[in-house]
């Protein structure tokens, strides 16, 4: 929540709260459209205490942490295919990708307070049966259910569906955008005292009436995130989204990204706080300054491994490039345009532009290929003493960088723990962060307004 002065909603706050939640073993891309190495390797795989992506025990001990740090939601990323590389499925796919909605379903049975976020793809699936598993979980949890909508253009990934291959790119934000309006009118059919209405909906992509078999929930509508960086992601999360998952990780990167969204809000009859700017970060923490940049230099080392390293450049230059040695100098030649070396996982940017930005940093430092993808493609958003990094934590919500953060956990099942045990006390003493929880929704966890229920379907 925000804590606010007396008086007209949308005044500044004498002082924000930093909203917090988790998003175990993700696929992330470093800010500037540089692709990180490897598959999933936010993780440290090779850590002794990591343990199982796909026992249920894992992500109940997760969300359990999550809940004792009393973080806003728990947020569990979605993969339609295994990602192939060069023809072959990537070794570290094979730990599988369990439904996100069937394993936070069950999470509900084992948390009180937590929100419970699923990604689920606005391209390939249709609204009322999304519509009706978003609700039943959002009964299920007592009010504490998310929808995470992404949207596909991929074809490869499209193969796994009838109708794989025929969105375009173009129209992959016009689907989603109806999408959840129909999923929205799908929810408000039942008014607040239990009386269902019929619904009708004919738009450009869904064609759908009858009436739907779910009550109203506790939230109405489940809190809809977003994650898009592009012209029209940011517009569709003006126009839509209760949270933005952004990726910009620097304080100036976070004040422009942050004052652009909020200011898009108010053509649609929005205020600034009705949605929140929540970007993806990694922590890594030390006793000392010293020791918390040893440890993030080998997390890096884990992260990117002689194999990893090789993929990276692959991804880039587009070419098979196995009988290159990950600790001699880069490739003279340049990437391949269009390259389908590697499926289900876009190759993002102006490819060209990063060889020419990783060789000019591999010349002036002396880096062969390993140590510059290593360089390049450092991600630990915060690294520091508890104190330093709840300081700077704070720093970026009270400078409008973001409204708080999405943490990746480096291992599973334990990554959150150092941070709720040492960060999230420091929080509290600031006086950035809640010392309970005040309401019982994911709304009232947000700040975000009760939607209104509309008057017909």
């Amino acid at each position: 929540m925000t804590v606010r002065t007396r008086g007209a909603r949308g005044r500044r706050p004498l002082k924000k709260h930093c909203h917090l939640a988790a998003l175990p073993h993700s696929r992330l891309r470093s800010s500037g459209g540089t692709p990180t190495p490897g598959v999933n390797n936010t993780t440290v795989w090779s850590d002794p205490r990591s343990r199982s992506q796909i026992d249920f025990s894992s992500f109940e001990y997760l969300a359990r942490t999550a809940e004792r740090g009393l973080f806003d939601f728990f947020f569990l990323a979605e993969g339609l295919r295994l990602r192939e590389h060069k023809g072959r499925i990537h070794d570290l796919d094979v730990v599988g990708r369990p439904e996100s909605l069937t394993v936070l379903n069950a999470l509900a049975g084992v948390t009180e307070h937590l929100g419970l976020a699923a990604t689920v793809n606005a391209t390939f699936n249709e609204p009322y049966e999304l519509a009706r598993r978003l609700a039943t979980l959002d009964h299920l949890s007592g009010g504490r259910a998310a929808w995470n909508v992404v949207t596909s253009s991929d074809a490869f990934t499209g193969e796994n569906f009838r109708r794989g291959g025929f969105l375009d790119h173009a129209d992959r934000y016009a689907r989603a955008a109806e999408f959840v309006a129909v999923a929205r009118k799908l929810w408000d059919s039942w008014t607040p005292d239990g009386v269902p209405r019929p619904f009708a909906h004919r738009g450009q992509h869904f064609d759908i009436a009858g009436e739907f078999t779910v009550p109203r929930s506790p939230q109405g509508h489940p809190v809809v995130i977003q994650a898009g960086d592009s012209a029209e992601g940011r517009e569709f999360a003006a126009s839509t989204a209760d949270v933005v998952f952004t990726r910009h990780g620097t304080l100036e990167a976070g004040r422009s990204f942050y004052a652009d969204v909020k200011r898009r809000l108010e053509k649609y009859g929005r205020n600034p706080d009705d949605l929140k700017i929540m970007p993806g970060v990694t922590v890594v923490l030390g006793d000392t300054a010293t020791e918390a940049q040893e440890r993030a230099a080998e997390i890096r080392r884990q992260q990117v491994s002689p194999q990893n390293a090789i993929l990276a450049l692959e991804q880039i230059w587009g070419v098979d490039l196995s009988a290159y040695d990950p600790d001699g100098p880069l490739p003279e030649i340049d990437p391949v345009a269009d390259s389908a070396i590697t499926q289900g996982r876009t190759r993002r940017g102006d490819t060209v532009a990063i060889a020419e930005k990783w060789r000019a940093l591999s010349k002036e430092k002396g880096l062969s290929i390993r140590q510059t993808v290593i360089e390049a493609s450092g991600r630990q958003s915060f690294i520091g003493t508890p104190e330093a990094v709840a300081a700077e934590l704070d720093e970026f919500v009270q400078k409008d960088a973001a409204d708080g953060f999405i943490l990746q956990p480096l291992i599973t099942p334990v990554g959150l723990d150092e941070f709720v045990d040492r960060v999230v006390p420091l929080l509290q003493e600031r006086g950035a962060f809640r010392t309970e929880y005040q309401g019982a929704t994911l709304r009232s966890h947000l700040g975000l307004p009760d939607p209104v229920p509309s008057s017909g379907a």
